[in-house]
Formats: structure tokens, sequence, C-alpha cells
């Protein structure tokens, strides 16, 4: 049996692609808690950093700038690794879950929360351009009609931010989905971990007892194509939803 042989017949073992369409399962739930959560924070930080202008409240503008700029401007990797060492874990994820030991859902809460606290600073600043887009017109326009500062933000600027970095926040989706990759060097379970966990022991599936150069290319092969159709995917649908906004109509805006 040639080497090539050997490493495709990997990829024959049903055993093999449950395994690894598990990894590609959390991979996608991973990056989907990061990009919710990091919206969620990422919008308040973006708030409190275009807003909080005034000398009460100019602290909280300070402390949101130093949070993006440190967490936006260093790399992922060294957030992973602090927040494994020095990340407390909640007792709920101190137990078996998901079919994972309780080692593993810990390591899986620590590496995710560094994802969320780095994801955050970046849409933080998207959302941020998208606030800057939007005329200060729309302020005093929605002041007029009896809303309130908070209203005004809720109803009419921030759905419209919103609208404007739709595809940035698509695009910085699929970053999100290649950077959870990041996460095979604290040993959790997305698919970069589980394809190099299935390498480790490659001579036991190939049916020579070896492993080959050609494992590596053919297993690492397959993450790039899962990774690839996932993010591809992606990327169709921010390129559709460009020429779509470019197409249409800007909606009537208020003033």
């Amino acid at each position: 049996m040639g080497d090539w042989t050997a490493s495709f017949s990997i990829l024959q073992n049903g055993s093999i692609w449950i395994y690894i369409l598990k990894g590609v399962l959390f991979t996608l739930i991973i990056s989907v808690i990061a990009v919710v959560i990091g919206i969620l924070w990422g919008s308040v930080l973006a708030l409190v950093r275009n807003y909080c202008t005034q000398p009460k409240s100019r602290v909280w503008k300070w402390l949101a700038t130093i949070y993006i700029e440190v967490f936006r401007n260093t790399p992922l990797l060294l957030w992973i690794f602090i927040c494994l060492v020095f990340c407390p874990c909640p007792d709920l994820f101190e137990r078996k879950m998901f079919g994972l030991t309780s080692v593993e859902t810990k390591l899986l809460f620590k590496a995710a929360v560094a994802l969320i606290l780095f994801t955050s600073s970046v849409i933080a600043e998207i959302v941020r351009g998208g606030l800057n887009s939007i005329a200060k017109g729309q302020f005093e326009a929605g002041h007029s009609q009896g809303f309130s500062t908070v209203q005004v933000m809720i109803y009419i600027v921030l759905p419209q931010a919103y609208r404007n970095v739709i595809p940035t926040l698509l695009s910085q989706v699929i970053t999100t989905i290649k950077d959870s990759s990041y996460l095979a060097n604290v040993a959790t379970i997305e698919l970069m971990a589980r394809v190099k966990k299935i390498l480790s022991s490659a001579n036991m599936y190939n049916g020579t007892g070896s492993i080959y150069v050609s494992d590596v290319f053919v297993l690492f092969g397959c993450a790039a194509a899962i990774y690839f159709v996932i993010n591809y995917s992606l990327s169709c649908l921010v390129r559709y939803l460009q020429k779509k906004n470019k197409k249409e109509p800007k909606a009537v805006t208020l003033g």
C-alpha cells in the first residue's frame, strides 16, 4: 500500500469523519458565541467611547479606549494563554458537558473567554465606524419627535449603524472562525485540535503502523478544505450584501 493510499484511507473511516464533524460543530459554536457576545459587548464599548464625552463620564471613555486598544493591538494567542492560566472558571464548566471531560470543558470556557475579549475589541471599532457614519441631524430629529437619547439610539441610530456595517461584521465572523484554530494550542476540542489528535495517532488508522508526511498533507488539507467551504460561503454572502446595499436606495432619514 502506497503512502498516499494509506493516508487517504484514514478519511474512509466513518468514525474519523464523525470525530472531525463534531470538531466543526464546536468551532462554529465557539465562533458564534464569540461573535454574538462580541457584538453586544463591543456595541457597549463603541457607545461609551463615542458618546461619554462629558467631564463626569469621560473616565468611562478612557477605560473603553484602553480596553479596545490593548486587546485589538496584541495577539489573540497571548490572551488565550493568559486566560488559560489566570481566568477563573465557574463551577458550571468544571464538570462533564457536551460529551467532553471536565478538563476539556474548563479549557473550552477559558479559551472562549479569550476569543470573546479579543473579538469584542475589534467589533467595537466596527460598530463605532457605523455610529460615526450617522449624521448628527438624526439625534436632533429624534429629539424633536419627543424621543429620549436612549430611544434615539435604540430606534434610529443603532439600526442604521448596524445596517451600514453588516458586510464588515460578516467579514469579522470569517476572521473569528479562522482565529478559533488558535485554540488548538490549548488542547480544546475544535476542528484543528481534533485534526492534530488524529494525526498523532494516524498510524492506527492508515493500516501501516507508521505516520507519513502524506498523512499531514491529507489531514491538514481536509481541515483547510472545511475552513474554505465555510468561509467562502460567508464571503459570497458578504459580496451579495455589498451589491445589494449598492443597488438599494438609501433609506429616508429623519430631519
